[in-house]
């Protein structure tokens, strides 16, 4: 009886994936879509080796992932509740300014609304620098500088031989068009265009010399990360102040701070828009609200007290989902007693839209990542964050910069700005995990040892994938597949569930499936059912991500 079953399925596979195709233009070419796609024929290749998502409309080759702080992959739970990670901060900062050079462009701060990425031979940085004003009464914002390390914790700033600065060419700027100022940079290696001149592609902040420019993103390319061309000024044509700069299906998206009008028209807070362009080229100018706060009913602005999101989202794409931190901006003003900012975590699915897991969630704590204090004072902490999400084997990093909160006329001795890096196990951004036994109350109505969570639909490549789960006692969950209507498959469910294999820190556990082989189900909608349960009196199973790679 399995086999006929399935034996229908698959004589179902190709109506099914002909309607689906139909089905995603008409939905592209009605109002109802709320999604960007990168193409109107994206995953038509059969699936063959790609992953579709039909409720996001996103598609991605190869690899794709299910991670459990991702509510609109797995929409659907009973018995199980978040457990938010927290991550692991270095006490010492791994990039400081340069206190011991009054010449170098650093010298009062090291600020990062900038980037790492881990490239070929190396880790890179680009951040930007303060120094004293030439008659030493203020500070500079800017330029733009340059880092780089052979692990992303030892960092040496390379003399570059660009710029002219305080008398000498010996200094690790990076040499752009002359401002006023700059703030952050953003920058993403573009390993999909053709033109090997722009396989490094920058989003940076400029205070233009021209009157009447107002300050927003300047783009540059490169074709090392280190020689860059300039594009046109203000491509945006209004203000940003930003946080990332990211690629994801195909678009290119600029994340960051507005003071944008709240509702009735009035002057809102700081809250996160996002900007986009289809080639890097050419940017809309129309924005769309990336994440907001709840505005008060009066009394909303810059400099109203009360928490704003603080320089956008600092966003990184990992496939088919991106994960970013935001700035929890407690707005007191500056100077002592004044503004805090901790960092929250959000996800999206289009990049242009994210949400928090847990609301009002503080991640990353400043009390946890502090900027060094300063004789006699006690300043307050703000965290930022930029682009600085990366994987680095079994470890995902979080660079992120910490300065103190002193006023606008502090002397420039108690500046201080300095790049910070938090770490977790790879992906453990949170997990779902059963909720804890309810000692003298009633058991919910499974029973508090077994748990379940069911995720959104997917299309799976017709070559077949594997399935790797990263979890803590990973041998207490089992997974079965459903048709997009909830009726579990028999050759993937019951007793021909996948199993798991438990393996030391649970990063990547193998999955194996005893009947079925995944590339039967290909090209429909399918959904995956995790079903979590307490074996012993001391496990305690704990899904963080699930992992699809393509054969």
């Amino acid at each position: 009886m399995h086999r006929i079953y399935d034996y229908i399925v698959l004589c179902l596979q190709y109506i099914f994936r002909m309607l689906f195709i139909k089905t995603k233009i008409l939905c592209l070419l009605c109002c109802g879509c709320t999604y960007l796609t990168g193409s109107v024929f994206a995953g038509t290749d059969s699936f063959g080796t790609e992953f579709f998502f039909p409720a996001t409309g996103i598609s991605v080759k190869n690899k794709a992932v299910l991670l459990a702080i991702d509510e609109l992959s797995l929409p659907l739970k009973n018995n199980v509740c978040f457990y938010i990670s927290k991550p692991r901060v270095r006490t010492d900062a791994v990039l400081k300014p340069s206190r011991n050079d009054p010449n170098a462009p650093d010298y009062l701060g090291a600020f990062f609304y900038g980037t790492v990425i881990q490239d070929v031979d190396s880790f890179k940085m680009w951040y930007y620098a303060i120094h004293p004003s030439a008659d030493k009464t203020g500070i500079v914002q800017g330029p733009i500088c340059y880092a780089i390390s052979a692990d992303g914790i030892n960092w040496t700033k390379p003399s570059l031989g660009q710029v002219f600065f305080n008398g000498s060419r010996k200094n690790n700027i990076i040499a752009l068009p002359h401002t006023k100022g700059t703030e952050g940079v953003t920058v993403i290696k573009d390993i999909d265009d053709p033109d090997p001149n722009r396989l490094y592609k920058m989003a940076y902040n400029e205070w233009s010399t021209r009157p009447g420019v107002c300050f927003t993103i300047r783009t540059a390319v490169s074709a090392d990360g280190l020689k860059w061309k300039p594009g046109p000024e203000c491509p945006l044509g209004s203000f940003i102040e930003h946080a990332s700069f990211y690629k994801y299906n195909n678009y290119y998206f600029v994340n960051g701070q507005t003071y944008d009008r709240s509702e009735g028209g009035d002057w809102g807070g700081r809250q996160a828009f996002v900007r986009l362009s289809p080639d890097f080229d050419h940017w809309l100018k129309e924005s769309a609200p990336s994440f907001l706060l709840p505005e008060p009913a009066s009394g909303r602005g810059i400099n109203k007290n009360y928490r704003q999101v603080h320089l956008g989202i600092g966003a990184a794409p990992f496939g088919n989902v991106l994960v970013g931190l935001y700035g929890m901006w407690d707005q007191a003003g500056f100077g002592l007693g004044g503004t805090v900012c901790d960092l929250g975590i959000v996800v999206s699915n289009d990049g242009i839209h994210f949400r928090e897991p847990v609301p009002g969630h503080v991640f990353i704590s400043r009390l946890n990542s502090p900027a060094p204090a300063f004789p006699g004072k006690a300043y307050s902490t703000i965290l930022c964050q930029s682009n600085g999400i990366i994987n680095v084997g079994d470890e995902t990093r979080i660079y992120h910069g910490r300065w103190r909160n002193v006023a606008s006329d502090a002397p420039c001795d108690q500046i201080w700005g300095e790049i910070a890096l938090a770490t977790l196990s790879r992906d453990r951004w949170g997990a779902l995990g059963l909720v804890p036994p309810l000692k003298g109350h009633p058991a919910t109505a499974s029973g508090t040892s077994e748990g379940a969570i069911w995720s959104a639909p997917i299309i799976l490549p017709r070559q077949g994938c594997e399935l790797i789960l990263n979890a803590d006692d990973a041998d207490c969950i089992e997974i079965e597949i459903a048709d997009d209507r909830f009726n579990l498959l028999p050759r993937f469910s019951g007793g021909n569930s996948a199993k798991t294999k438990k393996i030391k820190g649970g990063l990547d556990c193998p999955i194996f499936w005893p009947a079925g082989k995944l590339a039967e189900i290909s090209g429909v909608p399918v959904r995956l059912k995790l079903n979590l349960k307490r074996k012993t009196a001391s496990s305690e199973p704990r899904f963080f991500a699930l992992y699809f790679n393509s054969k």
